[in-house]
């Protein structure tokens, strides 16, 4: 058997005539037709009803077609699409147990868009369908898909986020140069800022920054909330190391004004890690301690995490007298900040930066091994 089915997801029909839904049989369904041409002509509803039965009285006189051909309108509700699609779900199964019949029965679906074609799956799931037929003004034809298919690209918040802004950004290029004009500013200067922004958030959506971003802040209100140390010791080691960078620049300048000739590149590099290195390492040591002290807080401690604010201790040893031994070599040890070593002071640094780490390394794993801080996991 073959099911003409009229497909009115937001109960027009029920609301502007005083059918009861479902609507079954030929005289009936062109009477719902009629009352619901004559309460609004512009409704395109009425079109699948007269599609409906217009596809009925061809199948039935199609002699090729040798089954029982009905005609049903079923509706929806106004408003929600999720309880739209189950009342339409519902008065078919009432169609369907109204047909006397002992044929499987399958579905010729008429619609008016895009729009009622979401409710396919729920009549699937209760009767095969055969074919869909979309039913639309010749004047207006695919005008109502392009709208719902527009409405739901704007429902999408990524969607809307990606168009809408940079299409509001040009749309206010206008007001910009008028404002700018009202206060002499050229209109290139605003024209490259709204060129600036365009090019910067299309950068950010094209390389997905939105998710890296969103993660730093959800990281950064965790470290908030949750009280950590290193929040507090970060903040003081960029301190440092803003500090140390000025050092180091300082430095480089005092000696610049000092040689005769332009600095080469070696002394260059000396002098930027000889003023900077001390502040680089305060910053290192104070991080890792903040590190060490969250980690003991979150029961995660291990003995073998102190050798940090050593082996920076002892890198920056290293690099110290290495650099004051480079400087005092180019023959610049008497500018102000800077502290000469001798073959003799180099030696005893390096030797002094190795034993250190090589000894907190020994004996944290000494008191990892007496003083066991807890159970290893497991590595899969």
């Amino acid at each position: 058997m073959l099911l003409v089915l009229c497909i009115d997801l937001d109960d027009d029909l029920g609301r502007k005539t005083r059918f009861d839904t479902p609507v079954v049989g030929r005289d009936s369904v062109e009477a719902a037709a009629v009352a619901l041409a004559t309460a609004d002509p512009e409704d395109s509803d009425s079109n699948v009803l007269f599609q409906g039965i217009h596809e009925h009285d061809s199948l039935v006189a199609d002699a090729e077609v040798d089954e029982q051909v009905e005609v049903a309108a079923v509706t929806g509700t106004q408003g929600s699409d999720v309880k739209a699609n189950r009342a339409i779900g519902e008065e078919i199964d009432r169609v369907l147990a109204g047909l006397s019949t002992g044929e499987n029965v399958s579905a010729i679906v008429i619609t008016d868009g895009a729009q009622d074609e979401s409710v396919l799956p729920v009549i699937r799931s209760r009767v095969p369908i055969d074919s869909v037929r979309r039913v639309v003004v010749r004047q207006a034809q695919d005008l109502e898909s392009i709208y719902y298919t527009m409405k739901q690209v704007l429902a999408d918040p990524e969607t809307r986020g990606t168009i809408l802004v940079p299409l509001g950004i040009l749309l206010l290029i206008y007001p910009f140069l008028t404002i700018a004009n009202r206060f002499n500013v050229p209109g290139a200067a605003v024209l490259g800022l709204v060129s600036a922004l365009l090019g910067l958030y299309t950068l950010f959506r094209g390389l997905g920054l939105e998710t890296v971003v969103d993660d730093a802040v959800s990281r950064g209100r965790d470290i908030l909330y949750e009280g950590r140390v290193t929040l507090i010791t970060y903040v003081a080691a960029l301190a440092l190391m803003a500090v140390g960078g000025f050092r180091g620049v300082a430095l480089l300048e005092a000696i610049q004004a000092t040689v005769a000739t332009d600095p080469t590149p070696p002394l260059i590099l000396a002098a930027l890690v000889h003023g900077a290195v001390q502040w680089f390492a305060a910053a290192g040591v104070t991080s890792s301690l903040g590190q060490i002290t969250d980690e003991y807080l979150a029961d995660r401690f291990k003995w073998r995490y102190l050798n940090a604010p050593f082996y920076v201790a002892a890198i920056a040893i290293v690099l110290y007298v290495v650099s004051g031994f480079f400087l005092n070599v180019n023959g610049v040890a008497g500018v102000p900040g800077v502290q000469p070593f001798s073959l003799t002071d180099l030696a005893v640094g390096l030797t002094v930066g190795t034993l250190l780490g090589v000894l907190s390394t020994l004996a944290f794993a000494i008191a990892e091994s007496w003083f066991p801080t807890g159970v290893e996991p497991t590595r899969g």
